[in-house]
């Protein structure tokens, strides 16, 4: 059993609590990528607005001025406009008049030569007034701020207009506009909170319906880990509950249902070998015991070699099987070698029906093959399997048994024939079953253990092949199961033939160059 990792103190210990934090910390990545973004173009539309409010602002200015009127100081947006040869503004409004009211000009006197007619953007440092309380944080009265400016040349005044204005005809005037600082900022804090707010409420929002959703999903999931942990290894006979979702859950509920289907299975299986070990075990023991105490009880009367020649024959059966539960047991755990040896089946075959000991009563055992069949495996492994389908045939055989050996590619195809009472249809399947006896055959199978043909089944299913009987007709007599005695087919993969060993005589390969 694995051991658990062990788990950090700060870090959520429920998938609950873990998929909300994900999808929480995913929400607020993605919204903080989105509010950058929005921050950043908000801020940038919110200063062309302003930009855009200054350039009307600076239009409107220059129209007034050259129609001779003195604009209004009371506008939202700062404006000052400047003469050559007057210390004092021509006019001035917005924070600029509030904060500098009836002193000289603040914004730069224009050049006598040369003008710079509009200019879009630019920077001018404006002093510091002392007295000058400022109600507002974005007041204009110190720091360097952006203007616009555009000038009016002295020929665009009439002497009527410079009058009005108090400048002299030939003054040039210019005109600055500040682009209003917080207008861009204003909106900009504005968005910020509203995003910062939303997407608070969304992180929470996300986090709480991720966590709701999983406590929903998972509920079927508790319901499963509550029943799987009521089973147990006396009562492993009870199933989950499969959602009628048809998701993965489902999926699961249905796996697991096959799991413990399996291990049920498997539980069954294993108390009915023990009970079917310990019962064929009970006979022979019971056999031994009974002879031993007769003849311990009435040793004068005893004869001993029968009872030495019975305890024998006894001994040599519990010794038989003993070697078939541990040849099972080490089929259920091994696994295939990564190099099998090459097996001609065929040989195999005829050596086996040559030294094979027959009944104490007439039988005939015949081998028919076709030639070579070569077949992957260990010779004991297959060298038993044979043995064992031989053995069940002889014991059940009249007169004959028949052994033959095929090619059918891919396959090697193995058959062992006799002309016994044959096996009802119903039962072709429960022959292969441990300690599995028919009735009409326990009078006559003597010596053998019932494991027989469990035993060559396995053997033929760690090999990649297959053991069944053959519901079809001996394709020497033409009989088949039930009425012709039993046919066990034994099916391997085919092998390539092996490769003769190099001769004595040969000569060896030259060096290569």
């Amino acid at each position: 059993m694995n051991a658990p990792e062990p788990r950090r103190r700060w870090w959520p210990r429920s998938v609950r609590a873990l998929t909300a934090l994900a999808a929480a910390s995913t929400a607020a990545v993605v919204l903080a990528v989105i509010g950058l973004w929005v921050h950043h173009d908000v801020r940038h539309r919110a200063t062309q607005i302003a930009e855009e409010q200054a350039q009307r602002q600076l239009w409107s200015l220059c129209d007034q001025l050259r129609a001779g009127i003195v604009p209004d100081a009371g506008t939202t947006v700062p404006y000052e406009v400047v003469a050559t040869g007057r210390r004092s503004a021509v006019a001035s409004g917005g924070s600029l008049a509030d904060a500098y009211p009836a002193s000289r000009h603040v914004m730069p006197t224009p050049p006598t030569e040369g003008l710079a007619g509009l200019t879009p953007l630019t920077s001018v440092r404006i002093p510091v007034n002392r007295h000058y309380n400022p109600r507002d944080k974005f007041d204009l009265a110190g720091g360097t701020q952006r203007v616009m400016t555009a000038d009016i040349r002295p020929g665009d005044l009439g002497a009527a207009q410079a009058a009005a204005l108090g400048v002299d005809s030939g003054a040039k005037l210019r005109v600055y506009v500040v682009v209003l600082p917080h207008t861009a900022e204003e909106i900009t804090d504005i968005t910020d909170r509203l995003l910062l707010g939303a997407g608070l409420v969304s992180v929470l929002l996300v986090g709480a319906a991720a966590y709701a959703a999983v406590r929903v999903a998972l509920r079927p999931v508790e319901a499963i880990r509550v029943r799987t942990a009521s089973v147990t290894a006396s009562d492993p006979r009870e199933r989950v509950t499969v959602p009628a979702t048809g998701h993965e859950i489902a999926a699961l509920a249905t796996t697991i249902n096959t799991t413990l289907q399996r291990l049920d299975d498997a539980s069954a299986r294993q108390r009915r070998f023990v009970a079917d070990a310990a019962h064929e075990l009970r006979s022979p023991l019971t056999t031994l015991l009974a002879s031993l105490e007769v003849a311990l009880a009435y040793p004068e009367r005893t004869d001993w070699p029968a009872a030495a020649t019975t305890a024998a024959r006894q001994t040599r059966r519990l010794q038989a099987l003993a070697e078939d539960l541990l040849l099972l047991a080490r089929l259920g755990t091994r696994t295939p070698g990564a190099d099998p040896d090459t097996v001609d089946l065929a040989a195999l075959a005829v050596a086996l029906a040559g030294q094979h000991p027959l009944a104490d009563r007439p039988l005939t055992l015949t081998c028919e093959s076709t030639g070579p069949a070569y077949t992957h495996g260990t010779p004991g492994d297959h060298e038993r399997l044979l043995r064992n389908l031989v053995d069940n045939a002889a014991r059940h055989a009249e007169h004959r048994v028949r052994i033959t050996v095929r090619d059918e590619d891919p396959w090697v195809v193995l058959t062992v024939h006799d002309d016994g009472p044959g096996v009802p249809a119903e039962e072709a399947e429960r022959v292969f079953e441990r300690f599995v006896r028919l009735d009409d055959a326990r009078s006559r199978d003597h010596g053998g253990t019932g494991l027989g043909l469990a035993i060559a089944r396995d053997l033929a299913e760690s090999h990649g092949g297959t053991l069944t009987l053959d519901p079809g007709p001996d394709p020497g007599t033409g009989t088949g199961t039930g009425t012709g005695g039993a046919c066990f087919r034994l099916r391997l993969p085919r092998a390539a033939a092996p490769s003769p060993p190099p001769s004595p005589d040969s000569p060896a390969p030259s060096p290569s160059p």
